[in-house]
């Protein structure tokens, strides 16, 4: 018994002298923390999340003129409506870099995160054509409807956003869904002519837009959280201002990942970018500001690069710059492109762009030189709508401002153009009138340099495959 009490106090004063943390379980060791970025990394992260944002970006901005300020000369109206323009795009508009003059459009901004859209569309002439593009927030183009993909017998679409689960509505045609929380909808409207105006608006007096609640006749669910939107960056600030990664950050919470870009986004969240992220241009270092600055440089470098050794010389175009996620196949560049050089371009299904900056000797355009376009007998553009060439002052890729209010040439002004001998066309590029006897195919220029887009509205087989080529415009 002795033994045993002189063991037990033994224990006890063993136990006394130890601390708390002596007697608890071992604690594990902390993960060590991620290494720093360098400035050499955060460059290179930079110029990869520019490359990838620089489209949502810009996309963000057009949204935000037509949508969001009401200051904006630009400025439509607001969300989850639908507006139209009953006129063609002229130099006063200045938003959007290579408009298009030859559809008066129709746009919805839509707010998906609270419910779906009904999209309904009239019944329309057979011979008119007319689309309805939907643009997510990636600029990607996630669908149609139109003259080519559901005909002109009118209809109507439900529009929905990634997070609803619900099932098609009765009397609804096709259910179309959106990988972003918000979408452009862009409609065209053929114009045939001045005097077609009116008919062109009772057409887009016919496109109607309500959530699906108000077409089911049901209470409406609680609305999402109003957005707090921030102002975007220029044009101009776009390309040098770190603050473009702010703004990315914004664009990024309406759009969440797609399939296999987590290590992407994990890479891009290693410098603060992403829906979460904390990127704050005014709290980097000088060392981590250069870096970034020089990241969106190299972006531009390599742009640039490509579009001259690949888009002047024709190797890739349009065509391969604007579609669904699935055909661009996760090329960035590509997307960055198609956003710099005319965003909210079509799917080469729906439009096709043969684009000149150059003439055939591969000399810069510019109205200080006169050139000819010229269409062969039988060799305007094959196409199962129309056709038109536009005129762009550059760098802006904007519309031409001229004495005679004419920005471009289309197929339905064939009538009043004068013919060749041959049957062919021949147009006249130049900044000043040709004279009387050719100013019917007159296109006027600027003074400076200058790019036309050939757009050719539902292709036929021949232009998507490569059979008939548009021809390049040649200096005189």
């Amino acid at each position: 018994m002795i033994r045993r009490v002189a063991l037990l106090l033994a224990a006890l004063l063993l136990l006394a002298g130890c601390t708390a943390e002596e007697v608890d379980e071992p604690t594990t060791t902390p993960a060590p923390e991620p290494a720093a970025v360098t400035p050499e990394q955060a460059r290179a992260i930079a110029k990869e999340a520019y490359v990838y944002g620089f489209p949502m970006v810009d996309n963000y901005r057009v949204m935000y003129s037509y949508f969001v300020n009401k200051q904006n000369p630009e400025y439509k109206g607001g969300w989850n409506e639908i507006h139209s323009t009953a006129r063609v795009f002229t130099p006063e508009d200045k938003t959007v870099q290579t408009p298009n003059s030859d559809t008066p459009y129709s746009a919805v901004g839509a707010d998906l995160r609270t419910e779906p859209l009904v999209l309904t569309v009239p019944p329309i002439e057979q011979d008119r054509y007319y689309s309805l593009q939907f643009v997510d927030l990636y600029t990607y183009n996630t669908a149609y409807v139109g003259s080519r993909t559901t005909g002109n017998g009118g209809g109507t679409y439900l529009l929905a956003g990634p997070n609803w689960k619900g099932d098609k509505p009765d009397g609804i045609d096709e259910v179309i869904r959106s990988d972003t929380d918000l979408m452009l909808v862009l409609y065209r409207t053929q114009l045939f002519g001045p005097s077609d105006l009116e008919q062109v608006k009772r057409i887009q007096a016919g496109y109607q837009v309500t959530p699906l609640s108000v077409y089911l006749n049901q209470p409406p669910p609680a609305p999402a959280p109003a957005i707090d939107f921030v102002p975007p960056l220029t044009p101009e600030q776009q390309r040098t201002s770190p603050q473009f990664f702010e703004i990315l950050n914004f664009a990024m919470r309406f759009a969440p990942a797609l399939p296999n870009e987590d290590g992407l986004r994990e890479r891009f969240a290693s410098i603060g970018i992403g829906p979460d992220g904390d990127f704050d241009a005014d709290e980097l270092s000088p060392e981590m500001r250069s870096a970034v600055e020089a990241g969106m440089a190299d972006a531009w470098t390599e742009f640039t690069d490509f579009k001259k050794q690949k888009v002047d010389t024709g190797d890739v175009g349009a065509a391969d710059f604007f579609g669904s996620a699935s055909d661009l196949k996760g090329n960035y560049l590509y997307r960055m492109a198609g956003a710099v050089l005319g965003i909210y371009g079509n799917t080469a299904a729906e439009a096709m762009y043969p684009s000149f900056t150059t003439d055939s000797s591969g000399e810069p355009l510019s109205g200080a030189d006169k050139y000819v376009y010229r269409f062969g007998k039988d060799q305007l553009p094959p196409v199962n709508a129309f056709w038109s060439l536009t005129m762009y002052e550059l760098p802006q890729s904007l519309l031409v401002d001229n004495p005679i209010n004419r920005y471009l040439i289309n197929s339905p002004m064939l009538p009043s153009l004068v013919p060749d001998s041959d049957g062919g066309y021949t147009f006249y590029i130049q900044n000043e009138s040709p004279g009387a006897g050719k100013e019917s195919n007159w296109l006027p220029a600027p003074k400076g340099p200058f790019a036309l887009v050939l757009r050719l509205y539902w292709p036929k087989p021949d232009a998507l495959n490569g059979t008939w080529k548009a021809p390049k415009p040649e200096k005189v």
